[in-house]
């Protein structure tokens, strides 16, 4: 086992860090350039990321009959919909953890508009056998939203190449709705246009075609709350960092951790290059919806745990069904650090409380094959010798953390 040990700084720190780009942002922009024949030299500073560089190699590899997507959720979701469309004779298929996350409501929305796919195994999970498309009349489709926004984001991205266009209702609350917002808007840089009426959860998309155009990804903004954690959690006022190449207007549903990190106790002030973290005053209990920005969760759990500030999350259903359950990986976790994430309410309420433990055993944090349970608890580190297992996970989305962290934190590794 694999695993990085973090030992706690004794003055303060003021640094740069240069973030990834956003993989969100990465993986629309690489699905919709492809669909619009342009040439991915059009899209610049696209992200690191595992689930990116995957994306890309799969993309450049028409001719093999089998897609690996490792544990690229979002990869497995917009490659299932990109080979439905464009009629590829594919095997869709990843890591034994992906083909426990279920893709059934993705599934039956593409059926339902002409795709031919099988269930290899079990009915609802990957594999898939995608065997081409023969467009089925109807341009008007139903589909969850409380489920994973990504599989709204998957059709909408294939819709303006459908006979008919689509008009997509949206039946019941829409999870991370900005992540769908963020889809609409960079089909909108490459020639779509759209009719969004969010009151009554239609989006209307005429038949049309791509125009391929040069695209730059933003910095991502769900790296960037790794860095308001080390703000939030350094025990020196005049500490602060600056975060390199974030736009004031996002289209990142993440961009939220500004707003959620004011009264944790991280002041945001944007530079014209990006944004300046300060401390300030914190309160002592928060209350959070989750449901635009599940990927923070993690994160501010651990940041209330640590500050000992009752923290109440709401909207955070999903956490169940991404790289691990996420709701007790961190009910695992955070007892290691002396607090306890307790379910309130079934699916609906949650609250982090307890009293973090500063001296004594060096708590071991177990990541679960997720790359954010790793960066959610390395910020620890600045407060008291810590050890993160597996620290090879961040590859997912930010392969540079632990060069970044080493501005920050001194450390040690054992393979």
């Amino acid at each position: 086992m694999s695993q990085i040990r973090l030992f706690p700084r004794s003055n303060s720190f003021q640094e740069i860090i240069p973030l990834p780009s956003s993989k969100s942002e990465s993986n629309r922009a690489l699905i919709i350039n492809a669909l619009a024949g342009g040439d991915i030299d059009n899209l610049s500073n696209l992200a690191e990321a595992r689930d990116t560089q995957t994306m890309i190699r799969l993309l450049a590899d028409s001719a093999n009959p089998i897609a690996d997507v490792l544990d690229a959720g979002t990869t497995m979701r917009f490659l299932t919909a990109y080979y439905a469309i464009t009629g590829a004779t594919k095997k869709m298929t990843g890591t034994a953890r992906m083909c426990e996350r279920p893709i059934g409501i993705l599934v039956d929305a593409l059926r339902s508009l002409g795709a031919s796919i099988a269930y290899e195994k079990q009915e609802g999970y990957p594999p898939l056998q995608i065997g081409g498309f023969q467009y089925a009349g109807s341009r008007e489709l139903s589909i969850r939203g409380d489920v994973s926004s990504q599989f709204i984001s998957a059709i909408l991205m294939i819709s303006p190449l459908l006979p008919e266009g689509i008009a997509l209702q949206i039946t019941g609350s829409l999870g991370s709705k900005p992540y769908v917002e963020m889809t609409l808007a960079q089909m909108a840089q490459f020639g779509i246009r759209a009719e969004v009426d969010w009151t009554q959860g239609l989006i209307d998309i005429p038949a049309q075609q791509y125009s391929a155009a040069p695209f730059a990804v933003e910095s991502d903004w769900s790296g960037a709350s790794y860095w308001y954690s080390m703000v939030a959690l350094s025990p020196f006022e005049d500490s602060s960092l600056e975060l390199l190449g974030l736009k004031e207007e996002s289209l990142q549903g993440d961009a939220a951790i500004r707003a959620i990190m004011l009264p944790l106790g991280v002041k945001s002030t944007f530079t014209g290059r990006g944004y300046l973290l300060t401390k300030c005053e914190a309160v002592s209990e928060l209350t959070w919806d989750f449901t635009d920005c599940p990927d923070l969760a993690q994160t501010i759990s651990v940041v209330a745990a640590v500050k000992n500030i009752v923290l109440h999350l709401t909207g955070v259903e999903s956490l169940k069904v991404k790289e691990t359950d996420r709701v007790l990986a961190l009910q695992n976790e955070l007892k290691k650090l002396g607090a306890e994430l307790r379910e309130m309410k079934t699916n609906e309420l949650y609250t982090v409380s307890g009293s973090f433990i500063s001296q004594g055993i060096v708590p071991e944090i177990d990541t679960y094959d997720d790359h954010r349970m790793a960066m959610a608890f390395a910020p620890v580190g600045l407060l008291r010798e810590i050890v993160i297992h597996e620290p090879g996970v961040v590859a997912k989305s930010y392969p540079s953390f632990w060069k970044h962290v080493d501005l920050l934190l001194k450390s040690s590794t054992n393979e």
